[in-house]
């Protein structure tokens, strides 16, 4: 039997202090960790902290990217009279979010995804060398020698002091699917010359705050991502989280999410329109059972007994629309290094000169291996991707 190892992003205030100094450890005497989006720009930083003490909160951070502060509110009132405050557009929850993975036991040799996708069938003349892939996640492994060649940076945006590394396991997971190298060890990823930028939000229990995803979002487009991979999610529709994923489609990233894994509906970044969602499937090209479905699906790929890269130097075998969103983030990132040597591949380009997100996303739909009801359905999205297809 599959042992199911539902990787939950747990809020724990106490927990989450401890990273951010002194003064913001009387925090855990609070409850109501919240997003204080502003109307316009706040003047200084030093007024804005000084509108949240008006109120009792303690700051946790700044999210600039949609202008906004994460602050620990001591109650419902306060959160009322803050949002009596004309500089206040709205308070968003600081929801959890859920890395979206299960544990199998016994893995396998190879990884069938890749062939599945036909992505082999391209490496003699594209490998995604320079194309820049963000893995929000629990970071990637700094010691794993299918990974280290190609991983080029990263943060921590749980605590900007401590290092990016995947103290979890579903971080290094979901790089190797996206670019484990070809070095004849272990596996071998979907783009296996891909640049791999770790960009840590969930901690070693996969526990983190949406705040911080968020966070994870505007260092991408900071660095010029091309695409941002996001195994993770939540059943909450936050608008904090929508504005920064918007804000990343029109920075020209191109954002990839898993659906979920409920056997229900979609959740969130999934469910935006801005995010390609993709479904799991297994070996046969059958849905798998957990993969949650709806009109919000776009794509489907491999997500079942998916062997791949570990957290350390290690290998598992893990089964979620975790591991099926990365398969298509692998296959864009083959055809943005198509589109980065052949513009003509793409009728609207970025400034950078590869495809834009509607495009890219266009490309794949009418490429992809029709499965279930002929067309569109809500189970498959638009079929399987292939890789080798939307190059062609």
């Amino acid at each position: 039997m599959t042992k199911n190892i539902k990787l939950v992003v747990v809020l724990s205030v106490i927990g989450a202090m401890l990273f951010f100094g002194q003064q913001n450890l009387r925090a855990n005497d609070y409850n109501g960790r919240k997003i204080i989006v502003f109307r316009n720009k706040v003047v200084n930083e030093e007024l804005g902290d000084r509108l949240v003490g008006k109120y009792g909160g303690i700051k946790v951070k700044d999210l600039n990217l949609i202008n906004a502060k994460v602050v620990v509110l001591p109650n419902h009132k306060a959160e009322k009279d803050l949002l009596l405050n004309p500089d206040v557009l709205r308070v968003d929850d600081d929801v959890t979010v859920e890395a979206l993975a299960h544990m199998q036991a016994s893995p396998q040799v190879l990884p069938w995804g890749v062939s599945k996708i036909r992505a082999n069938l391209v490496w003699s003349s594209n490998t995604a060398d320079t194309v820049k892939v963000g893995v929000i996640d629990t970071g990637i492994s700094n010691t794993h020698s299918d990974l280290i060649k190609n991983i080029k940076g990263g943060v921590n945006t749980i605590n900007s002091r401590k290092s990016w590394n995947d103290d979890n396991g579903h971080g290094s997971h979901v790089a190797g699917i996206i670019g484990a190298s070809n070095n004849s060890v272990g596996v071998v990823g979907v783009a296996p010359d891909v640049d791999l930028y770790a960009i840590k939000v969930l901690n070693a229990q996969g526990s983190g705050y949406l705040s911080d995803i968020i966070e994870g979002i505007d260092w991408a487009i900071a660095r010029n991502m091309d695409v941002v991979n996001m195994s993770l999610g939540t059943s909450s529709d936050v608008q904090s989280f929508h504005d920064a994923v918007i804000r990343a489609k029109n920075a020209g990233v191109v954002v990839v999410a898993a659906a979920g894994n409920s056997g229900g509906s979609v959740i969130f970044p999934a469910a935006y329109t801005e995010v390609i969602a993709v479904a799991a499937t297994d070996v046969n090209n059958q849905i798998a059972y957990f993969s949650s479905r709806g009109p919000e699906v776009d794509l489907s790929a491999p997500g079942v007994s998916i062997y791949s890269t570990y957290k350390g130097t290690g290998y598992a075998t893990l089964s979620g629309t975790s591991m099926a969103a990365p398969h298509v983030t692998g296959s864009i990132a083959l055809l943005l290094y198509k589109s980065f040597s052949t513009p003509s591949v793409c009728d609207t380009i970025t400034i950078d000169g590869s495809c834009n997100p509607d495009e890219i996303q266009s490309k794949l739909k009418s490429s992809a291996v029709d499965l279930g009801t002929s067309g569109f359905d809500n189970i498959f999205g638009w079929g399987l991707v292939d890789a080798l297809s939307a190059i062609q």
